[in-house]
């Protein structure tokens, strides 16, 4: 019996031996296995029961400064999908596209072409807080094609706007910062992947767009380029420039119906947006100038010329004006100077390129019914309103008061068919809001990953009709967590705004719609604030707004009582007509607008991943 149990034992033993080694090769040999949720590029065969967006794609943007990786898409509605087209020039061992809240390479929600060195694979995926990349469990990027033609290797999917994936960005209307990588070596395994050791870069686009019909031009439209006179481009990575361009001599009044971008070919991967300013009516006259704008020798009357006309930034179409409108260009009342300013981004500092980009203006002598007007909303530019240091958020409002549109607003009131937004570098997010009888009506634009890096003219999906006697808010989110010292309000980079240009008709003599806190009342929180801070020796009275802004100890409370007075003290009203003359009326200490009803967020099926707490509650 003895014998029995040690030969049992020996036997177990040597199962249990066998066992673990054949689990052992499972695990090793399945380590290099394909990933059982990615696509096997040998293996995809057309989806003939798909039906695929017509070619080409409507919208389109290069990703990288030598154009070799270019991304187009289309838009279904109906489905909730974005079809989406990469063309890489030369495809090397693969390549990588996401997206991410601010263009940030950690926590970006990734599609992955990558090639083992006999395979390749396209699959979804996503990066962690340090960039490791990782496949997801839950495939939402659906290849259709994969392609190579002549000019390049083509990439073919589609994804939902939301996926109900905790680790996938949810795609709505405002910026979205794509990423792009290249991989210039095989992967055993895409876990192997860290986005900071491989080229990467980023570019931002308007992914959603309102699918509205282009308007029909006039048979005596005309055309007026807006273009750089051959400028050289500076080999440095940033050159925003200048150019004054004259309109001609007694210029009859005209409606400006659609404008577009006019790219130097070979550059179109360099000239990323461009504007159009009108200069002040009041200047008799603005000197010629071609430079830097940046150039401190440059005349001080270019200044002077800051009333949008026309913005343009890559990736954008062609903008039209409504049917029934059109924005004035010529006449009495108008300037005959024009400012380009265009914005060249070159990271791989090429020289001796030459550009004529511009915009071409599309106008027309048979005015339209009504005159198209640009209005300010938000803040003032000034240092009465500042964000502290170090915040991850903080939220600033401005306000067009139910006083000013009961005063300036025709009956009828107005429709806004675009805007554009503006901060500078802190800013985060931007939302206008429509209140009518204390109650949010709609949302007129938002935009929740903005960048002051990419601004351009937005068409709103519907107009929105503002009526006398309504209020809009104007609320900017700012992130100022690499700042030791407070951000005031300003014209400066590294100063602040707050700004919504919406574009809207019938023309009203209201230009600017803006606020600031009462400075009485500013005043009291410096008091108070050096007060609390043990500061007996405050002069407050006989230093200026920014020095007492830079004088205080900036903590958590100091900054929660700046907030809070923001949203409660009287402000101050700026409702000014064309002239740059207050309305008449007191404008002074009045109290900030009671809303009582705010906006339900805009339902998805699934919200995807949480939206960012930098943004203003919805």
């Amino acid at each position: 019996m003895r014998i029995f149990n040690r030969n049992f034992r020996l036997q177990d033993i040597t199962i249990m031996y066998f066992t673990a080694l054949a689990t052992l090769m499972i695990i090793l040999v399945a380590s290099y296995q394909a990933p059982s949720n990615a696509v096997n590029m040998s293996n995809l065969k057309p989806k003939t029961s798909i039906p695929l967006p017509p070619l080409p794609m409507p919208f389109h943007v290069p990703l990288d400064p030598r154009g070799e990786l270019q991304l187009a898409w289309n838009i279904s509605y109906d489905n909730q999908e974005v079809y989406m087209q990469l063309r890489v020039a030369e495809l090397r061992y693969g390549v990588v596209l996401g997206m991410s809240d601010h263009g940030e390479l950690t926590n970006a929600d990734l599609v992955v072409l990558w090639d083992t060195g006999t395979k390749s694979f396209f699959g979804d995926a996503w990066s962690d807080s340090e960039g490791h990349v990782s496949l997801d469990s839950q495939q939402d990027y659906e290849l259709l094609e994969a392609k190579q033609k002549p000019d390049g290797f083509y990439l073919l999917f589609k994804r939902p706007f939301s996926t109900c994936d905790p680790r996938d960005y949810l795609i709505e209307e405002g910026t979205v910062h794509v990423i792009y990588g290249f991989l210039d070596k095989p992967l055993a395994s895409l876990e192997q992947l860290n986005l900071s050791r491989i080229h990467t870069g980023i570019q931002r686009i308007l992914m959603l767009r309102p699918d509205l019909p282009s308007p029909t031009l006039p048979p005596d439209v005309q055309t007026l380029d807006v273009v750089a006179p051959n400028v050289i481009i500076p080999n440095q990575e940033t050159t925003y420039w200048c150019f004054i361009q004259q309109l001609p001599v007694n210029m009859p009044k005209n409606h400006i119906v659609m404008y577009e971008s006019v790219i130097t070919p070979g550059n179109e991967a360099i000239v990323h947006h461009m504007e159009v300013f009108e200069c002040s009516p009041e200047i008799r006259d603005v000197p010629q100038y071609s430079g830097s704008c940046d150039d401190k020798m440059k005349p001080g009357k270019l200044n002077l010329c800051r009333h949008v006309l026309a913005a343009w930034a890559m990736g954008a179409e062609a903008f039209y004006y409504p049917s029934d409108a059109g924005l004035p260009m010529g006449g009495p009342g108008s300037s005959r100077f024009l400012r380009l300013e265009v914005h060249y981004h070159n990271p791989l500092l090429i020289s001796g390129r030459h550009d004529s980009s511009g915009i071409r203006l599309h106008f027309t002598p048979s005015l339209r019914r009504y005159d198209a007007g640009i209005m300010e909303l938000g803040l003032v530019y000034t240092p009465l309103m500042a964000v502290p240091p170090k915040q991850h958020n903080f939220y600033l409002s401005g306000y067009c008061t139910s006083k000013c549109t009961q005063t300036a607003l025709p009956p009828g009131g107005i429709y806004i068919f675009a805007s554009q937004l503006h901060t500078h570098l802190a800013g985060r997010g931007v939302r206008t809001v429509l209140v009518r009888g204390g109650k949010e009506l709609e949302v007129v634009q938002e935009d929740k990953h903005y960048s002051t890096h990419y601004q351009t003219i937005r068409v709103l999906r519907k107009m929105v009709n503002v009526l006398p006697g309504d209020v809009l808010i104007t609320k900017c989110t700012f992130n100022t967590e690499d700042r030791s010292k407070p951000t005031v309000g300003g014209f400066g980079i590294m100063e602040e705004m707050c700004v919504n240009y919406i574009h809207y008709y019938p023309r009203t003599q209201l230009e600017l719609c803006k606020t600031h806190v009462d400075p009485g009342y500013l005043q009291k929180y410096f008091d108070f604030i050096n007060r609390f801070q043990g500061n007996s020796q405050c002069v407050c009275a006989d230093v200026g707004v920014t020095e007492q802004y830079s004088q205080l100890q900036w903590d958590a409370f100091t900054a929660e009582v700046l907030d809070s007075l923001y949203n409660t003290a009287p402000i101050s009203m700026h409702c000014n007509q064309s002239s740059a003359r207050l309305f008449p009326g007191e404008w002074d200490k009045q109290p900030v607008p009671a809303v009582t009803t705010v906006l339900q967020k805009p339902h998805y099926p699934c919200e995807g991943r949480a939206l960012p707490s930098s943004q203003p509650p919805v």
